[in-house]
């Protein structure tokens, strides 16, 4: 079957399921939180699939490579500031491994995008 839609990449998908996932730990943040870190965090997960989405609807592989390098840029940002989070407790440890789970998994499938795309 040949996708039509970036709707049907795992990748997207599973962006998608970080930026939901982000979203659920954020909203534990204290208050003085809401507009710092928990904000970039929020930005971070969002840049992920918007970022596989924009550059699967341009049409030159080279421009969704570029795209793809973006979203691999912002799941270290977000590692980055999840581990900042994570110091501060935040949230749960529970959260913390399924985000850390998630953000490997979708680095894995970006990675094995690319090599795709170079081919």
């Amino acid at each position: 079957m040949k996708i039509q839609s970036y709707r049907q990449l795992d990748v997207w998908k599973k962006g998608v399921e970080i930026a939901d996932l982000v979203y659920k730990i954020t909203d534990t943040f204290p208050p003085e939180e809401r507009f710092g870190l928990a904000t970039q965090m929020q930005r971070a997960a969002i840049s992920i699939p918007s970022n596989i989405a924009e550059g699967y609807a341009r049409q030159h592989r080279k421009e969704y490579q570029q795209f793809c390098h973006v979203a691999l840029g912002s799941c270290a940002e977000l590692e980055t500031q999840a581990v900042i989070a994570k110091s501060r407790k935040y949230a749960s440890e529970t959260l913390w491994l399924q985000l850390d789970e998630l953000l490997d998994h979708e680095g894995r499938m970006l990675t094995n995008l690319l090599k795709g795309l170079r081919a």
